[in-house]
């Protein structure tokens, strides 16, 4: 279920009654925490989240990176299933929708995004992710990153700073102004919002949005010279966006939250930024640990944010859990995904057994917790979706009938089937016209020059997209590669064509989903096939 933050607080009433709100459920148990109790009810005051009856005092809203309901494998349980601890909290409290889409093209920046705003890409600017390319006067496409800050201007890759020619917000509304922000129903209603590991409403890198939050000669800018691991964990991935009239960010190092074009004006608010100024305040004389008590750190020492793909539920939800205790009723936080840690799973494979066995002890942790807290489906608002929606590319398993549960499951043959579309464009179409590409399974393709839509060489460059074959590894059949093909009309009508005309690619192509295409050289010496089991 979709529902935009920007439309909750209206919306709450008819929301609960859809997710999380049986009145028979979340009676608190015996060992809730009295002082925290105490503390919650004392701020219910301030935070005004207008549900029915005023019963909602909390909201958590997750989303995974790629987490599956279905089977990807008839035998082998899905992710859901090999986490029963979420999956029963989901069926007795609340509804759970199955009929999952996502934009196009999807991919967990745009899907994260789309969540957040409520709006498609073409009204929040990200359209094309996790990374895009725009056209510079010259013709010529550059990289841009998909990931930024929401106030960051768009952010060139190869200058490693923002566009020079291109002035434009990143988070681009179709006015083309800075996209309204998520957080601000919640703080303009006296509620401090948290964000974990959530695309955009936490600084995401430190080259782009370390000088636009701290300021370019600020001791944080300083840090990511000297210390860029360090800088990382101190200051990537979480933030608090506060109330005017927060108690949780009174102590803490604050920075103003500014959001210049904010419809109806937005001043006055603060934020804390970065793990170093948010621990202090939700594990105060500690350091902030994960589910299983062991400090958080990105893996190499450094104490602090562990990276997005760190954001593994005992990491996550461990700062979900010490935001709600210490006084911030509104988190939003991402999980990394199940079924890959630096290769591709396949469904009961020994490995992702293991992981998904890990994310379900944590969800059980993290549900007695808040049981504990007194957060319940009796006064919470729980919201769980996934982005993205990745498909099982793999041969059979084996042994044969492998369920993962009493017999683990091995693949030959796993991972994306990699192309280089400029090699078989070259070779099986006799296209040489020169292009760059948005890699992808549905690449995006930036014909150098910028032609029009219904230039010539824009329309022989689109018919060789559609009939361009290869030999697919795991059928050893020849088939085309595309099921289609989308010129710049059509991508208007799929949400695809933002308010700045530079970000718009010469053509989309929606290959099969086997596939993910790049532009290499314009030939097949290397095999312009491969599995990519990386």
């Amino acid at each position: 279920m979709l529902t935009s933050p920007v439309n909750l607080v209206a919306r709450l009433t008819s929301t609960v009654l859809l997710v999380a709100m049986p009145a028979a459920t979340g009676v608190v148990g015996t060992r809730v925490s009295t002082a925290f109790a105490e503390q919650d009810a004392a701020r219910s005051g301030a935070c005004r989240l207008g549900s029915e009856d005023s019963q909602i005092h909390h909201l958590i809203w997750l989303q995974f990176d790629n987490v599956h309901f279905t089977r990807d494998n008839p035998n082998v349980p899905s992710d859901l299933e090999q986490m029963p601890h979420l999956l029963s909290f989901i069926e007795a409290n609340g509804t759970l929708l199955t009929n999952h889409h996502t934009p196009l093209i999807a991919h967990t920046a745009t899907d994260i995004l789309t969540t957040l705003s409520g709006v498609y890409g073409d009204r929040h600017g990200v359209s094309v992710s996790n990374s895009y390319r725009y056209f510079k006067p010259n013709g010529i496409s550059s990289p841009a990153g998909s990931f930024t800050y929401w106030t960051d201007p768009l952010f060139d890759f190869v200058v490693n700073g923002p566009s020079a020619t291109d002035k434009t917000f990143n988070m681009l509304a179709a006015d083309a102004r800075n996209a309204p922000a998520p957080w601000v129903p919640f703080t303009r209603a006296g509620c401090d919002v948290g964000a974990v590991g959530t695309a955009n409403i936490e600084l995401e890198n430190l080259t782009a949005d370390v000088p636009v939050v701290f300021g370019p000669t600020s001791p944080e800018a300083q840090e990511v010279t000297s210390n860029p691991d360090q800088a990382a964990a101190d200051f990537i991935g979480i933030s608090i966006h506060c109330a005017q009239s927060s108690t949780v960010c009174a102590a803490g190092h604050t920075r103003p939250d500014l959001l210049p074009d904010e419809p109806g004006g937005y001043q006055g608010f603060v934020a804390l930024f970065g793990h170093k100024n948010v621990a202090p305040v939700i594990s105060p004389g500690s350091p902030l640990t994960d589910l299983t008590g062991k400090v958080i750190d990105d893996g190499s020492g450094h104490v602090g944010f562990p990276g997005f793909d760190g954001m593994v539920p005992t990491n996550s939800l461990a700062y979900v859990l010490a935001m709600q205790e210490h006084g911030v009723p509104i988190t939003f936080n991402y999980v990394s995904a199940a079924h890959d840690a630096n290769r591709p799973f396949g469904p009961g494979e020994a490995d992702y057994e293991a992981r998904l066995h890990a994310f379900d002890d944590a969800f059980a942790t993290f549900f007695n917790r808040l049981q504990q807290d007194g957060i319940t489906p009796r006064n919470t608002l729980f919201m769980f979706t996934a982005d993205e929606g990745d498909h099982l590319i793999a041969g059979p398993p084996s042994p044969a009938g492998c369920d993962g549960v009493h017999t683990t499951c091995s693949y030959s043959k796993i991972g994306e089937v990699s192309g280089n579309l400029a090699g078989l464009l070259a070779t099986d179409q006799g296209i040489t016209t020169p292009f760059a590409v948005h890699s992808d399974a549905a690449p995006t393709v930036y014909i150098t020059g910028n032609p029009a839509q219904t230039a010539g060489v824009t329309r022989a460059f689109e018919r060789g997209l559609v009939n361009v074959t290869a030999v697919n590894p795991y059928s050893n059949q020849s088939e085309k590669v595309a099921n289609f093909v989308a010129d710049q009309a059509e991508m208007r009508l799929l949400h695809m064509v933002t308010a700045d005309p530079a970000r718009t690619p010469t053509v989309t192509m929606f290959a099969k989903p086997d596939y993910f295409l790049f532009a290499g050289a314009r030939n097949c010496a290397a095999p312009c096939i491969s599995i990519n089991a990386d």
